[in-house]
């Protein structure tokens, strides 16, 4: 599915772009092109530093959907919507389809053109795709990890519990943390403890 991979590819530019310091130009460039060759773009990938100002903009009003998502249920769901209307509001062009020249596979387009701006195509597709999952699922696209100190957002979807961390990495830092400060307060309550 599309709106998926364009999800999958906004989570990614979001967390790259948000994760990266202000003055860290290179770094940042190099993060972001990696996650645009993952993630099937067609190169050359011409990224200025007006270029990676703009994208970092628009991941940080995406971020808002995800942080909307956090507040769980219906609400979630209505606020994440309320944030990619008013995410969409802004986006320039009507909804048209492009396949690049045939360079890749035929997907929706929110922007005027192939030539929009970086920071234009990055917010108008992830909108796209963000939009197609809300009213594919009725639910909010995902949430902000909830790990101690993590700034990721991540993708909620498939069957089983809600999804409350961006990777297994931080789901497995918070849970030996728990199981830490419970040895602890186990040890601070028993008879004679510390």
């Amino acid at each position: 599915m599309l709106s998926m991979d364009t999800a999958r590819r906004t989570v990614a530019l979001i967390n790259v772009l948000c994760a990266a310091e202000e003055g860290a130009e290179g770094e940042a460039r190099a993060a972001v092109t990696a996650v645009l060759r993952e993630h099937g773009e067609p190169e050359p990938f011409v990224l200025t530093g007006a270029d990676l100002a703009d994208l970092r903009a628009a991941a940080l009003l995406l971020r808002e959907v995800f942080a909307a998502g956090d507040t769980g249920g219906a609400a979630g769901t209505d606020l994440a919507a309320e944030a990619l209307n008013g995410l969409l509001s802004r986006t320039r062009g009507g909804l048209r389809l492009t396949s690049h020249s045939g360079t890749t596979p035929w997907h929706p387009h929110l922007d005027g053109d192939d030539e929009a701006p970086w920071g234009e195509w990055f917010l108008a597709s992830s909108c796209l795709a963000l939009t197609v999952l809300l009213w594919d699922r009725g639910a909010a696209p995902g949430g902000l990890c909830g790990a101690a100190g993590c700034p990721h957002v991540y993708l909620a979807h498939g069957a089983g519990p809600e999804r409350r961390y961006c990777s297994r990495r931080c789901a497995t830092r918070e849970r030996v943390a728990a199981h830490r400060r419970a040895r602890a307060a186990e040890r601070t309550a028993a008879p004679g403890g510390a």
